[in-house]
């Protein structure tokens, strides 16, 4: 059975992780395909918050295998502490799978990524400073370690060598920091880390296709979001890897032709985390109101998110980009305390011209003015909400502009953060 992938349409935090959740329980295998642990999945089950960063959301099912696929950069250390924090919780994790090509997060990759940011001040990109940026970075200058080297302690220790002498070098006489101790971290990566992670390495392109052979299904799970991306988000201001829904088949080692369902993640508003152009960015009375409203804050970082009304320049553009087939809208309850709505159906650049689409050139982007048509709110709670007849009919008719100007069918919208606080669309 060809497998389902789950994307983000935004600069992440649309709640991918509740409807991979929602999802995860018809599924056999879910698997993260890129990202590391500076990606946050909350889910709400039956109470309880879940605050995942590198285990597949899926673990929270007994029958489901969660996958980490060759596409992801790891930690070691953090993947362990978050499968114990599962475990202490009653969450089965004996069932994870780590790709062996998967790269390892080391020491100087957090230094790295610290003192990047610093030194371009201003200019700084806003990352999470978890090392994710330069671990892509030495795995295209192959000179990465991966997680099968774990399982290997002369070659890891060979590799480490080699790339420590150019670090040190580096935060030595760059950055005027203390070098690292490859001894130090070779006993702590091969004595302390390996032992505990190895049970979890395996071939995970072999299992997937196994499963895909017996007509298993399965979630490639994208953590960031399309405007994230390294090739086609803001760039500057994107992650490393490639988070829309083609990064998937690099990411798990499948072929197109083994997907045949692609569905985006839309928060009926719009955030991001830290720098980068926001066309529909609210005033701060505003942007309080959603924030508080919709807890918009990083689940890994605590850091404020900057909100901003639906784009929907952005998600006609997110829907190409990624091909997808049909759209799950998130947290349409957090603009019910709204009298009156906006949303951006297009742009106007510096010349006067109309943009349907994301202008190309980042110059024009940042100076562009979002054109709004303004639409009425509900005021009324959704939290009980479990029919499409029960949406008011002022929220039913926003969910239904955005799959007329998407192009593309709403099939699910969140109307609450619990698991089951969902609704299936049909427009």
């Amino acid at each position: 059975m060809p497998a389902t992938v789950l994307v983000g349409t935004q600069w992440g935090d649309e709640g991918k992780g509740r409807f991979t959740d929602l999802l995860a329980k018809e599924m056999d295998l879910v698997v993260r395909y890129q990202g590391g642990h500076n990606a946050g999945h909350t889910i709400v089950v039956e109470g309880q918050s879940f605050a995942l960063q590198l285990v597949p959301s899926g673990v929270l099912y007994p029958h489901t295998v969660p996958v980490i696929g060759n596409g992801v950069v790891v930690d070691p250390a953090v993947l362990l502490d978050e499968c114990a924090m599962l475990e202490r919780r009653g969450v089965d994790t004996s069932r994870l799978v780590v790709s062996g090509n998967a790269h390892l997060i080391m020491p100087y990759h957090y230094e790295l990524d610290l003192m990047t940011e610093r030194f371009l001040g201003h200019n700084k990109l806003g990352t999470t400073k978890r090392g994710i940026g330069p671990a892509y970075s030495d795995k295209a200058a192959r000179v990465g370690l991966r997680v099968q080297d774990l399982l290997d302690g002369k070659i890891f220790r060979q590799k480490l060598d080699v790339v420590l002498r150019e670090k040190n070098a580096l935060l030595s006489r760059v950055y005027n920091r203390l070098p690292l101790d490859g001894d130090e971290i070779a006993e702590r990566y091969l004595e302390e880390l390996a032992p505990r992670i190895a049970p979890m390495i395996g071939d995970t392109v072999g299992l997937i296709h196994a499963a895909l052979g017996r007509g298993e299904r399965i979630m490639l799970e994208g953590a960031q979001a399309t405007y994230l991306d390294v090739d086609h988000g803001t760039y500057p201001f994107v992650t490393s890897s490639n988070p829309v829904a083609g990064g998937a088949c690099v990411g798990s080692g499948i072929g197109p032709r083994d997907i045949d369902r692609v569905i985006g993640v839309v928060k009926a508003y719009v955030t991001r985390v830290g720098s980068g152009p926001f066309p529909t960015e609210v005033d701060r009375e505003t942007a309080d109101r959603l924030v508080d409203r919709g807890r918009e804050y990083g689940t890994n970082t605590g850091r404020r998110r900057r909100p901003g009304w639906l784009d929907l320049v952005m998600l006609r553009h997110a829907v190409r980009l990624n091909s997808l087939s049909d759209i799950a809208v998130t947290k349409l309850d957090v603009l019910s305390e709204f009298e009156r709505l906006k949303v951006c159906v297009a742009y106007e650049g510096p010349d006067g011209e109309r943009y349907e689409h994301m202008p190309y050139h980042q110059s024009i982007l940042h100076r562009v003015r979002p054109v709004y048509e303004e639409v009425a709110g509900w005021g009324e709670d959704l939290a009980s909400v479990t029919r499409v007849d029960q949406l008011p009919k002022a929220a039913r008719a926003y969910v239904e502009l955005i799959a007329e100007q998407a192009g593309v069918p709403v099939s699910f919208v969140g109307v609450g953060p619990g698991r089951e606080q969902y609704v299936t669309f049909a427009a």
